[in-house]
């Protein structure tokens, strides 16, 4: 129980009280919540998607690189081709490196309509973060926004760093899938219905009837 023979607290839990109160009274308890939470970049970078999803990106990616450069952590798009990034960043360090890069240092060259950063709390101030960005924060399981980023930050330049992303992924895509190309596999409901005597198995619905919000020609979230 904790106890020496006289009843009263043993020496070791007294030591172990006394440092507990130390630390309370000497380090922030942000500080101490941030040391000790363990958040793997990649754990954080599966909140990013995960949050983009409800974000209502249709179509999202994660550390895949374009010709400038730049691998967003997670990047996703709504309709009308607005972009969303999102950058995890799990430490001081890491935070201070990604300021460095050419596409921060000329942000007319970088990605996303929108810009995020996301970091465990406390990691971040606000005031540090470049003009425009947003700020997400994990707060346990879940993100919570303390700042909504500007919705126009993205360049021609940025547009065309996006598309050669995009390309450079379905590629990778083509290549994965060969000898098929992209357009014989996205007609794999044709073939269905072929072998099907001209009408598609149960519980699939025509091309035309999918749901696809990037054939929409006006923009929304």
């Amino acid at each position: 129980m904790g106890l020496d023979g006289r009843g009263r607290p043993s020496r070791h839990k007294r030591g172990a009280e006394a440092t507990l109160t130390l630390l309370r009274t000497t380090i922030p308890f942000q500080t101490l919540f941030v040391t000790h939470t363990i958040m793997t970049h990649a754990k954080l970078v599966s909140m990013a998607v995960g949050w983009l999803r409800r974000y209502r990106c249709g179509v999202v990616l994660s550390e895949q690189a374009c010709v400038s450069g730049e691998m967003p952590d997670a990047i996703g798009w709504k309709k009308a081709c607005h972009s969303v990034l999102v950058e995890s960043k799990v430490s001081r360090g890491d935070f201070l490196a990604d300021r460095e890069k050419p596409f921060r240092q000329k942000p007319e060259l970088g990605v996303g309509c929108e810009r995020y950063y996301l970091a465990p709390r406390g990691l971040i101030r606000i005031e540090e973060i470049p003009t425009g960005w947003g700020l997400l924060e994990v707060c346990g399981r879940e993100i919570e926004k303390v700042r909504s980023s500007g919705r126009n930050l993205r360049s021609e330049a940025g547009f065309l760093n996006e598309m050669n992303l995009l390309l450079a992924s379905l590629r990778r895509v083509e290549i994965r899938i060969e000898p098929e190309s992209i357009t014989d596999f996205l007609k794999w409901k044709n073939r269905m219905a072929q072998y099907n005597r001209g009408s598609l198995p149960e519980g699939l619905v025509a091309v035309a009837e999918e749901a696809n919000a990037f054939l929409a020609g006006t923009a929304g979230d």
